[in-house]
C-alpha cells in the first residue's frame, strides 16, 4: 500500500512518549564539566574590569573565561555558507572585548564540573561596569536605516508605478498604522550545547535546526577543516526560528570552554535566558495607505514598516512589506523598510518572520477598506485577487487560493455573518466573525540523501537535515519506502547528524521539499543498481536482461514482458555485500544558472542529478509561494473585554501533503501560535535598564489548551508541478500567517471597534 498522501504516525513516537529519545540536554559524557553563562546586567556599557576571585574559590570550579582570557576566535563569513541557509546568530563574536549592547549578553563563563557549583560560582563574578545611555524602544531612535534588501535577495524598498499621487486621487481611502510588540519563540526544550574536542576533531551535540550550519560556523570560527566537525542533533523539542542559526554565543563559548579545560563540556540556558541571548521577533510598526474605486478595485497600496534591529545583528530585521507586495493586484504600489537600531538584544527569524507581522497589518486595513466600501470582506479579496506575482509578472506554480477561500467559508458558516458590526448576539455575549488571507514562499535547497538496503528485506535511508518536531523523520520515511516498494516497517530514515549527505536548515518551510526529490533519486538509483547486479549475474532469473525491460513493484525487479522476478533484497543477499548503497544529491534551477554553475562546485561524495526546467523550481519562469485561508468565530464579554475563539477553519494549499496527520498538527500549531500572537503574547522590557521585565512562560503569556477551540483543517492537496518531482511545498511557516487579522477582523465585526496593536488583551476593549 502507498503511505504517501496517508495520515502515518511518527517513526519516532513510541520513542518521545517513553522518554527514549535523547535531547542535547540529556546526552551525558565521561569526564564533562559544565558552563553557565555570566550575563550584563545592563544595555549598554563598558567593562573596566572583572573581581572573579570568589567565583575561583568555589571547589570544583576550572575556569573563569571572560574576554581578557577566552581562546582566539575567527569571525565567520556567511556568504560562504551556500545553500546551507543560515546565518551566525550575532555578528559581533561573543567575549570579543569590555563593550556592552544589550541587557542579557554573554560577558563571562564559568565552568565547574558540576551545574549546581558553575551556576553558584557564576553569581559571585563581579563586572565592574560604566553605564552609557541606552535606547530601549524604536520610535525614539535618530536615523533609522534604510536597509536595500533583506539578505541580499530580496528588495527592501520598492515603489511600482505611481502610489502617492493614486493614493492623494482615491475616491476611498483608509490611513491607519497597526503595531506588533517584541515576542519570543519559546520552544519546549530550551537551548542546550555540549562541546567535547579530540585533539582537532570536534563533536557538537546541539538543540539545532541544523547540522550542517553549525558544523561549518564552528568550523570557521575555530579555524579547522569542517570535516574535523560533527554536528549532532537528533532530537530537538521544537525552534521555530531561534535554533536556525548556525552559531548562537553560547554556543561558541561551549565549544571555547571545552577547548580551554580540555574536557567535554556542557551548557543548557534556563528559560530566562532563553529570553535574552538567542533572538526574538523585534517590535513593528506599519503604517498602511490603501486606494481603491467605487466598484471595488484597489489602485494603490501602500506599506512603511519601522522596526527593530541591532548592531550585532545587521542582515536580519522583519521584512514585513513582502507579503503587502504580491498579494493582492495592486497596479500602484509601495513598500518601505526601516530599521531602529537599539538596545534590544538582537532579533532573528521567528515562524514566518515578515509574514506574521505585515499580515497582520495588510489583512486588518485589507479588512477596513472593504468596510469602508460596504463590500463583503472575502468578495472584497477575490475582486483584487492576484492572477500572477504583480510585481515579477512571473505565472504562479500553482495557486489555488479562490478554492481556500471558498471551502473555508462554507465551513465557518460565513452566510451568517452580518455586514455591520454588533449584528450577531447570544445573550451578553458579542458573536463576530473574521477572515484572513495566509501565505509564505515556496522555497527549496539543493539537498542529498543515502539509502542502504539489505540483504534481509531493510532500508536504511538518511540525510544530516534535522526534525525539529514537525515529522519530517515520518515523511520522508514515507517517500522512501513508497520509492523502493517496501512495506513502512521495513525502512528506517536517520537524521541530525552532519555526517550524514547535506541538507538545509529546518526552517523557511525548505526541508521537505527539498529533501524529498533527492530521497526518491537515491532510492530510485539503488533500485537500477540492483537491476544491473541482477541482469549480470547468472544466478538470478533477471539475468541478460536490461533496464528498459523491467519494471520496480513491491521491492521486486519484474521483467516487463512476463516471467521470475527476484526480490531487490536476494539480489543484494547474494552479493555477499552487508548492503547496497546509493547516495545522490539535487539540484534546484537557481543553483544550475548561479554565478558557480554546477560545473564548478566542489564534487560532493554523492552524484549530482541535473535539474530539469519544469520540475526543479526555477525562479526565472515561476512565482512559488503557498496560499490559504483563515476563518475564525468568536465571542466576546464586552463588560470584561473577555475574547473566546468559537471556531476555527484553516484551508491550505501548500502542494501535494506527504502525511496529512503531521501536516494538520504543523498548522494546528501555526494558528495556536496565532492566537497566542493575537491575544496575549508580548515581551516587555524596562525601559531604563533595558532588561526584559517578562522572562518566562508564566509571564509570557502563550496560548493554552484552554484558548484553543477546536481546529479545523483542510488541505486542497493539489501538487505543484514546478517546485520537484513530488509536487510538494512546505508547510511549518504558513500555519501561522492571517491568523491574529482574522481575529482581529472577527474582534471588529463583534464589536465594531478597531483594534490596531497587538496583542488584543482585555484592557484595549474597555
Amino acid at each position: 500500500m502507498k503511505t504517501i498522501g496517508q495520515p502515518t504516525t511518527r517513526q519516532d513516537a513510541r520513542l518521545k512518549v517513553t522518554g527514549t529519545a535523547t535531547y542535547t540536554a540529556e546526552w551525558s559524557l565521561p569526564n564533562m564539566a559544565h558552563a553557565v553563562l555570566v550575563t550584563s546586567p545592563v544595555a549598554r556599557g563598558r567593562i573596566r574590569g572583572f573581581r572573579t576571585e570568589a567565583a575561583r574559590a568555589v571547589p570544583g570550579v576550572l575556569e573563569v573565561m571572560t574576554f581578557q582570557n577566552r581562546p582566539a576566535l575567527t569571525n565567520p563569513d556567511p556568504a560562504k555558507l551556500g545553500p546551507i541557509g543560515t546565518i551566525p546568530g550575532e555578528f559581533i563574536l561573543p567575549l570579543k572585548d569590555e563593550n556592552i549592547t544589550y541587557s542579557g549578553q554573554a560577558i563571562g563563563v564559568v565552568i565547574a564540573d558540576t551545574y549546581e557549583r558553575a551556576r553558584y560560582a557564576a553569581t559571585l563574578v563581579e563586572a565592574d561596569i560604566e553605564t552609557l545611555k541606552s535606547e530601549v524602544g524604536i520610535k525614539g531612535v535618530p536615523n533609522p536605516e534604510k536597509p536595500q534588501t533583506f539578505f541580499g535577495m530580496e528588495e527592501a524598498q520598492v515603489v511600482r508605478g505611481a502610489p502617492t499621487q493614486t493614493l492623494a486621487s482615491a475616491v476611498h481611502k483608509i490611513e491607519a498604522t497597526y503595531s506588533t510588540p517584541h515576542e519570543h519563540h519559546n520552544p519546549l526544550e530550551p537551548h542546550a550545547v555540549i562541546a567535547d574536542w579530540k585533539g582537532k576533531n570536534l563533536t557538537l551535540y546541539v538543540s539545532g535546526q541544523s547540522t550542517k550550519g553549525p558544523q561549518a560556523m564552528l568550523a570557521m570560527i575555530f579555524e579547522v577543516p569542517t570535516e574535523n566537525v560533527r554536528a549532532i542533533s537528533h532530537f530537538v523539542g521544537g525552534g521555530f526560528g531561534c535554533k536556525g542559526s548556525g552559531g548562537w554565543p553560547h554556543e561558541i563559548l561551549t565549544v571555547a570552554a571545552a577547548k580551554k579545560v580540555g574536557r567535554p563540556v556542557k551548557m543548557a540556558l534556563t528559560r530566562q535566558q532563553m529570553f535574552a541571548g538567542v533572538g526574538h521577533r523585534g517590535e513593528c510598526e506599519m503604517e498602511m495607505q490603501i486606494g481603491a474605486t467605487d466598484a471595488g478595485a484597489i489602485q494603490a497600496l501602500s506599506q512603511k514598516t519601522l522596526t527593530q534591529g541591532h548592531a550585532a545583528q545587521p542582515a536580519f530585521f522583519e521584512p514585513c512589506g513582502l507579503t503587502s507586495r504580491m498579494m493582492y493586484d495592486a497596479p500602484n504600489y509601495e513598500m518601505v523598510h526601516e530599521i531602529a537600531r537599539n538596545n534590544v538584544s538582537p532579533p532573528i527569524f521567528m515562524r514566518a518572520p515578515g509574514e506574521s507581522p505585515g499580515m497582520w497589518a495588510l489583512e486588518c486595513a485589507i479588512d477596513e477598506m472593504a468596510f469602508e466600501l460596504g463590500i463583503d470582506p472575502l468578495d472584497f479579496r477575490i475582486k483584487n485577487h492576484a492572477d500572477k506575482h504583480p510585481q515579477s509578472q512571473l505565472p504562479w506554480s500553482s495557486k489555488n487560493l479562490k478554492g481556500c477561500y471558498e471551502r473555508g467559508s462554507k465551513l465557518i458558516g460565513w452566510q451568517d455573518r452580518k455586514l455591520q458590526p454588533r449584528g450577531n448576539q447570544d445573550g451578553r455575549y458579542l458573536i463576530g466573525y473574521g477572515m484572513a488571507t495566509a501565505t509564505y514562499p515556496g522555497f527549496r535547497q539543493p539537498a542529498a540523501a543515502r539509502v542502504r538496503i539489505y540483504g534481509d528485506g531493510r532500508a536504511v535511508a538518511a540525510s544530516s537535515g534535522c526534525d525539529i518536531g514537525t515529522g519530517a523523520y515520518t515523511a520522508f520515511r514515507q517517500v522512501a519506502a513508497d520509492t523502493l516498494g517496501f512495506p513502512l516497517h521495513r525502512v528506517i530514515f536517520e537524521l541530525g547528524d552532519s555526517n550524514l549527505p547535506f541538507a538545509p536548515v529546518a526552517g523557511g518551510s525548505q526541508l521537505t521539499a527539498s529533501v524529498a526529490p533527492a530521497v526518491v533519486e537515491a532510492c530510485e538509483m539503488a533500485l537500477n543498481m540492483a537491476a544491473e547486479m541482477a541482469f549480470k549475474d547468472k544466478k538470478s532469473p533477471l539475468f541478460g536482461k536490461k533496464l528498459s525491460e523491467v519494471s520496480f513493484r513491491d521491492g521486486l525487479i519484474i521483467p516487463k514482458s512476463g516471467g521470475k522476478g527476484e526480490a531487490v533484497s536476494a539480489v543484494v543477499k547474494r552479493s555477499g555485500k552487508p548492503y547496497m548503497e546509493a547516495c545522490v544529491r539535487t539540484e534546484t534551477m537557481s543553483t544550475a544558472k548561479g554565478a558557480e554553475g554546477l560545473n564548478q562546485r566542489q564534487k560532493p561524495p554523492c552524484t549530482i542529478r541535473m535539474p530539469e526546467e519544469e520540475i526543479d523550481r526555477d525562479p526565472e519562469k515561476y512565482a512559488f509561494q503557498s496560499f490559504g485561508a483563515q476563518f475564525c468565530k468568536l465571542r466576546i464579554d464586552e463588560e470584561l473585554g473577555a475574547v473566546r475563539i468559537l471556531d476555527f477553519v484553516s484551508v491550505m494549499d501548500v502542494g501535494r501533503v506527504l502525511n496529512p496527520k503531521t501536516a494538520r498538527s504543523q498548522v494546528i500549531g501555526g494558528i495556536g501560535f496565532g492566537i497566542g500572537m493575537a491575544l496575549s503574547e508580548e515581551t516587555l522590557y524596562d525601559p531604563n535598564t533595558g532588561r526584559p521585565v517578562i522572562r518566562n512562560i508564566a509571564d509570557h503569556h502563550i496560548a493554552a489548551h484552554a484558548d484553543v477551540p477546536d481546529i479545523r483543517v483542510e488541505f486542497l492537496n493539489i501538487p505543484d508541478p514546478h517546485i520537484n518531482s513530488l509536487g510538494a511545498r512546505g508547510i511549518g511557516e504558513i500555519g501561522i500567517t492571517g491568523v491574529a487579522a482574522a481575529i482581529g477582523n472577527a474582534v471588529f465585526n463583534a464589536t465594531g471597534k478597531r483594534l490596531r496593536d497587538l496583542p488584543l488583551t482585555p484592557d484595549k476593549f474597555v
